[in-house]
C-alpha cells in the first residue's frame, strides 16, 4: 500500500509515518502542502492519503474537496488528522 502523508509541520509528519511504519506500512511519502500533494497525484498512484487539518494556504479539507473533485480520484481514501 502506498501512503502519502501531508502537514505542514515536519514534526507532525515524522509522527504519523513513524507510527505507521509501526503498524507494518513500508511505501510511504510526504508532502509539505495541498499543493505538492496535488501534483503528486497527477504523476503517481498511491492507496491513501493522510492530512493535516491545519495547514497555510490549503486546509486538510480544503485539499480533499480538490482530490475528491477529481474524477479518478474521487475514490482515493483520505483521512484529515490534527494535533
Amino acid at each position: 500500500m502506498k501512503t502519502l502523508v501531508v502537514d505542514d509541520f515536519a514534526t507532525m509528519r515524522n509522527i504519523v509515518c513513524n507510527l505507521l511504519r509501526q503498524l507494518g506500512f513500508e511505501n510511504i511519502q510526504e508532502a509539505d502542502d495541498g499543493f505538492t500533494v496535488l501534483e503528486k497525484l497527477k504523476n503517481e498512484i498511491f492507496d491513501f492519503v493522510i492530512s493535516g487539518w491545519n495547514m497555510p494556504e490549503m486546509s486538510g479539507l480544503e485539499l480533499q474537496k480538490s482530490v475528491k473533485g477529481e474524477a479518478k480520484l474521487k475514490d482515493l481514501p483520505f483521512m484529515i488528522v490534527t494535533a
